[in-house]
């Protein structure tokens, strides 16, 4: 919809109503930039950053949501080359801006309301008693790559957003004179002449020779360079992969049930409940009476007593020790006799039902055993692998001879990029995070000791091969550049065409006869609007436009398809029928006020940014996702000019 107001800033009411939201923010009298220390972190908005890790992970993020649209895997290298990288450290940098923003008006949640964000994280909690697990909540913010204060700030300002978002929000109604303004521009009616040039138009094309072919290359080579790729010499230590062949020891296997079954048990559970009551007396006449088959309850008000229930409890989940001894030494449907409380004094229980409990056996809890038993055994043959491959890598043997004399194969891993795919941007398969980082960090030849890659795994590894980034040889591709290049030359052939008959056509021949001399149909196209338009993405987005910035009486040209070019006359243009507009702006009021409101969005951020003026790190940005210099080469021109610390635009 920003775009659509862009095309009528030419209206006053528009340029007034987009103005509203920056005029307030200068209302309030933020002050501008924060300057300060260099900084180690990738983007600087005031007292709000983004550290290399947080940047890392939202690069990730942000690039398999992009592969997901694309249909395609994407290597960190093409999408820094493509600018992928400038165009999240602008939105990243705009966010920040804007919770700095917030924070400096004075919007900052209290404590429980971030307690109760964290409340709504059922991970945070102990399973079993439901208490929140400090442990858990650390582990599970760590697996995130950020600290709990990180991940507490990220909440609060989350908070905060939302809070100045509803204020914002409450009772914003689009006024009815922008509906009527969105209404004529986006019903306005056109109605064309058209006919559409083809391959069979022009004529074809020569297929191009080798040497066009490598030129060709070069000219798209941005788009054709295959990054750096590595050969690697890998010996891993696995515990995984070594538990799927080790045996079962029993004894092992003995000593996990022994262990778990406690845990693993289910406990018996009763419903009862407990009359507490102060002197002995009072006690055994309770029991008498809910003995005889009065109701617990009945009885417990009687006598001044508050009756305490459990329905399904476990012993532990009695309060009072001897109270739980007694009423889990009891039948369903049995009374006690008199109780000396710890708690109360004296009290009686009646015990309503009885869930008994249940210890399972070894061969109920076998499934799950033997794969950790096995495991376990794996982990300390993987050690033991470890410290003889040690042994002789020290005495000097390479990884190679190093790994026969501890039994551990050897895997030759290559041709693979830093991101983990093949020549054919397939992922490949055994590569940890880690063991892909450390290899892109060596030089060709050089050899690693074993390292830890977590969860019991080693690795040891040899840089065998370091090819740098080039374009692919044209034997590879060349059945693929013979399309992309005969479907350019086409294009160029059709919009050269095209061009000479709008100009035939501007200077008096008529469409039909400029039609007929590239034996093409002539339709017309009526009534036109750029609502019924906006889903039409066969036609692109350039063709729309000049369809829709045309006067009545022009022709014009423009691209359809992938080989196919439309030339049309604009033959009339019909403002919006007041009755079709009064009825689009009532039924859309809803609608375009949401949008109004996604557009002031919008403009805060922006606001946000011109006043907190955040600066951005891209040297330190591509460093986090491991792209160096060396590997951009003359790509690196997509950074920023002047120094590594650039302002966000």
């Amino acid at each position: 919809m920003l775009s659509m107001f862009r095309a009528l800033a030419n209206t006053l009411v528009a340029r007034v109503l987009l103005g509203i939201l920056a005029i307030a923010f200068v209302g309030w009298g933020i002050s501008g930039r924060v300057t300060g220390h260099v900084s180690t972190e990738v983007i600087q908005a005031g007292s709000h950053t983004v550290t290399p890790d947080s940047f890392k992970r939202y690069f990730q993020i942000s690039l398999q949501d992009a592969e997901k649209q694309a249909g395609q895997q994407v290597s960190n290298l093409d999408a820094v080359q493509h600018g992928f990288d400038l165009q999240l450290l602008q939105g990243l940098s705009a966010d920040e801006a804007f919770a700095e923003l917030t924070t400096r008006m004075g919007v900052r949640p209290a404590p429980s309301l971030i307690i109760g964000e964290l409340r709504k994280q059922p991970e945070f909690f102990n399973p079993i008693t439901g208490v929140f697990d400090q442990s858990a909540y650390q582990q599970k913010v760590a697996q995130l790559e950020m600290t709990t204060t990180q991940f507490e700030s990220q909440i609060r300002d989350e908070i905060a957003r939302d809070q100045l978002a509803t204020g914002l929000a409450a009772g914003l109604k689009a006024p009815r004179t922008l509906g009527a303004i969105v209404a004529d521009f986006e019903l306005e009616a056109r109605t064309l002449t058209y006919f559409t040039l083809d391959q069979h138009s022009v004529d074809q094309p020569a297929l191009p020779t080798d040497p066009q072919l490598i030129d060709f290359m070069k000219q798209n080579s941005t788009a054709l360079m295959r990054p750096e790729m590595r050969t690697l010499t890998v010996v891993r230590f696995s515990p995984k992969a070594l538990a799927a062949t080790m045996p079962v020891d029993p004894a092992a296997l003995q000593k996990a049930y022994d262990f778990k079954k406690d845990s693993l048990s289910t406990p018996e559970k009763r419903s009862l409940v407990e009359v507490p009551v102060h002197d002995a007396a009072t006690a055994a006449t309770v029991a008498k009476r809910i003995g005889a088959g009065e109701a617990p309850e009945a009885v417990a008000k009687s006598v001044g007593a508050q009756p305490i229930t459990y329905a399904d409890a476990i012993k532990s989940a009695v309060a009072d020790p001897k109270v739980a001894d007694a009423a889990f030494g009891l039948k369903e449907g049995q009374t006690s006799g008199v109780i000396q409380s710890d708690l109360s004094g004296f009290a009686v229980v009646k015990v309503s039902s009885v869930t008994v409990g249940k210890v399972p056996s070894l061969d109920d809890l076998r499934a799950q055993l033997e794969p950790q038993v096995k495991l376990d055994a794996a982990k300390k043959k993987a050690y033991d692998e470890v410290q003889k491959f040690d042994d002789a890598h020290g005495g000097g043997a390479n990884i190679v001879d190093a790994a026969g004399k501890a039994g551990v194969a050897v895997l030759t891993i290559g041709p693979i990029t830093a991101q983990g795919t093949d020549t054919s941007n397939k992922p490949v398969d055994g590569l940890s995070p880690k063991l892909l980082k450390d290899a892109f960090a060596q030089q060709a030849g050089g050899e690693m000791d074993d390292e830890d890659d977590g969860n019991g795994e080693y690795f040891s590894m040899r840089v065998d091969k370091i090819a740098p980034p080039a374009l692919p040889a044209l034997a590879d591709v060349k059945g693929q550049m013979i399309q992309d290049y005969m479907i350019q030359e086409m294009l160029k052939r059709l919009h050269a065409k095209a061009d000479e008959l709008t100009a035939a056509i501007k200077k008096g021949e008529t469409m039909e006869a400029a039609a007929g001399s590239v034996k093409a149909q002539v339709g017309h196209a009526v009534d036109i609007t750029r609502q019924g338009m906006a889903q039409n993405k066969a036609l692109g987005g350039e063709l729309l436009q000049k369809i829709f910035d045309a006067k009545q009486g022009e022709v014009f040209n423009g691209q359809t398809a992938q080989v196919q070019v439309m030339v049309a006359h604009v033959d009339s243009v019909t403002p919006a029928a007041p009755g079709v507009a009064a009825s689009m702006v009532l039924g859309q009021r809803n609608q375009l006020s949401e949008q109004l409101f996604q557009d002031m969005g919008d403009l805060a951020r922006q606001a946000a940014k011109d006043r907190i003026k955040p600066t951005f790190d891209v040297n330190l940005a591509r460093e986090a996702i491991g792209v160096t210099p060396e590997q951009l080469g003359t790509a690196s021109s997509a950074a920023p000019a002047g120094s590594k610390k650039a302002p966000a635009s």
